[in-house]
């Protein structure tokens, strides 16, 4: 098992499969994009498959969520999802994602056996959605989300951030709209994870705030805590349910304690958290041509040295030299 020296044992990996993007979201990079990585940097599908399978087989990994950048620009997706569904003993496979394509993508993906999608939507208005990703897709994420559920992608969650003064007035109106749409909404907190440093604590919406935004026009009661467990989001029935929201508050409510999470970028680096400095190569010796053995080796040698957690309020804490697209959300 990948157990570090806390005991904490990781079963969800996530793997990013390249960390280009089509939208460029404030709280991610500049509107001009970045530099992207060389296509021979980058996992082959074959490397992909081969990681993913030592992780599966050998390390206990029992859920597999596909990241990026946008996994749904990589041509490979759908033959990189049905081959890690195939494997014994199955994973659940997820996909999280901005949407654009997945109208076209959602049946196939299904097809592969995939089980569900993380899509996100920040604003129900197109021209905010412009404001923040600086492209005019809105309608096609929608259009996304409504394939999905169509396809039985379910339960189709949506994750949006809001920025103060950009679009945090909706965090009701985004809940109201998932509900009557049938998605699972949930909100995170603006994490330091953007290429342009400009994160800033005062200027992140606390999932303090969000729940005092919601509950002016929802009553919120907390849906068994106790059965969190490894779960990132704080869970709330609204109205007494069935409906839920979720809120993550990475920053000022961590979750590091009970996280079962390890993830691999797209150039075959193994990341322990999201705020990691640290990385452990993989490509490398794979290339050079390790055995799954060694790789697994080298595996569970990089996670028995996690962190006991992120350390954004250490006065120390550095944000990571990688943005979110380049390590896989």
């Amino acid at each position: 098992m990948l157990r570090d020296s806390f005991g904490r044992v990781a079963t969800d990996l996530r793997v990013s499969l390249t960390d280009k993007c089509n939208l460029r979201c404030t709280y991610c990079m500049p509107p001009e994009g970045l530099d992207w990585l060389p296509n021979a940097q980058l996992l082959t599908a074959e490397e992909i498959v081969r990681l993913v399978t030592i992780g599966v087989e050998r390390l206990g990994i029992t859920e597999v969520r596909y990241t990026g950048g946008e996994p749904l620009l990589r041509r490979e997706l759908v033959d990189i999802v049905g081959r890690t569904t195939a494997l014994t003993p199955r994973p659940q496979v997820s996909l999280t994602t901005n949407g654009i394509g997945l109208a076209r993508l959602a049946e196939p993906l299904a097809a592969a056996g995939l089980d569900r999608v993380n899509v996100s939507l920040d604003t129900l208005d197109p021209a905010t959605f412009k404001r923040l990703a600086h492209r005019d897709r809105h309608a096609d994420v929608i259009a996304g989300l409504a394939a999905a559920d169509g396809a039985g992608l379910r339960p189709v969650k949506v994750n949006a951030v809001l920025m103060r003064g950009v679009n945090d007035h909706e965090a009701a109106p985004l809940l109201r709209w998932c509900i009557d749409q049938g998605y699972e909404l949930r909100f995170i907190e603006q994490m330091p994870l953007d290429a342009q440093h400009g994160w800033s604590r005062e200027g992140m919406v606390t999932a303090d705030e969000i729940l005092r935004l919601l509950s002016g026009s929802f009553d919120l009661t907390p849906d068994d805590l106790e059965e969190r467990g490894s779960a990132p989001a704080e869970r709330f029935l609204v109205d007494g349910g069935p409906a839920r929201v979720g809120v993550i508050g990475s920053v000022t409510r961590p979750f590091c304690g009970a996280c079962d999470r390890v993830r691999l970028t797209a150039d075959g680096q193994v990341r322990n958290c999201l705020f990691a400095t640290e990385e452990s190569d993989l490509k490398t010796p794979m290339r050079a041509g390790a055995s799954d053995e060694e790789l697994a080796e080298r595996w569970l040698a990089a996670v028995s040295r996690k962190r006991a957690g992120h350390g954004i309020d250490d006065p120390s804490f550095l944000q990571p030299s990688r943005p979110m697209s380049a390590i896989g959300g």
